[in-house]
């Protein structure tokens, strides 16, 4: 097996720090002694907006909010699957995500970072989430291992009560939070419901192939 390559490092702000690795072909962002990401296992990240857009039906300009750019695979996949007419904003706190996206990784990009339905907001997803007032159709959340702050404590705000409140707020009548996780948390699953969402989670593999270990996605789909 080759050698894993360091290839650059990033502090998380208010948090720890990432690391940026190749090995041959593959990537893999790492903070500590977990790895958050591998170029190889991109199947849920890819599901978690294909899958909401099956969920939003025929809008025909939807405007999604993606949470986290991580190495891109749900922006890349929300394009392929979204009409000419949406939109897909990407908050990423991390600055040197997107210049590792455009460096080392701009082949993972697959050209979506120039795409004109693509706006790239360096802030705070939370922010976002706050300033809105049913903008959105969707915000897609990937910004943890799942509804708790590992890469920054601040992270747990977007979790809570308050928070599920602004992200209900935040969405258009009929709208779609979607949360990744690496694994289920029934105590979340009851929170989302006691936040006045109508929730579905649905386990969902690691690769595009339908193989590796089974991840977690949360549906919370605001009435009206």
């Amino acid at each position: 097996m080759k050698p894993r390559e360091l290839l650059a490092k990033a502090v998380v702000p208010g948090g720890e720090e990432l690391s940026l690795y190749r090995r041959g072909d593959d990537f893999m962002i790492v903070l500590g002694r977990n790895e958050l990401m591998n170029s190889r296992m991109s199947g849920s990240e890819e599901a978690l907006a294909t899958m909401t857009l099956d969920r939003l039906g025929g809008r025909s300009a939807p405007h999604l909010l993606i949470g986290g750019y991580g190495m891109g695979f749900t922006l890349r996949a929300a394009l392929a699957a979204m009409s000419p007419q949406g939109r897909a904003t990407v908050a990423e706190l991390v600055p040197e995500i997107m210049d590792w996206a455009r460096g080392p990784m701009a082949a993972l990009a697959a050209g979506g970072l120039g795409d004109p339905r693509v706006a790239i907001v360096l802030r705070d997803v939370a922010d976002l989430i706050g300033e809105a007032n049913g903008r959105y159709d969707a915000i897609l959340l990937d910004v943890d291992n799942g509804p708790d702050g590992l890469t920054r404590d601040e992270n747990d705000r977007l979790y809570s009560r308050a928070g599920l409140g602004a992200a209900r707020a935040a969405l258009k009548p009929g709208g779609i939070l979607a949360i990744w996780s690496a694994a289920p948390d029934a105590g979340f699953t009851r929170r989302l419901k006691s936040a006045g969402f109508a929730v579905e989670e649905v386990a969902v593999r690691a690769r595009s192939n339908g193989k590796g270990p089974r991840h977690v996605i949360w549906f919370a789909r605001k009435s009206g």
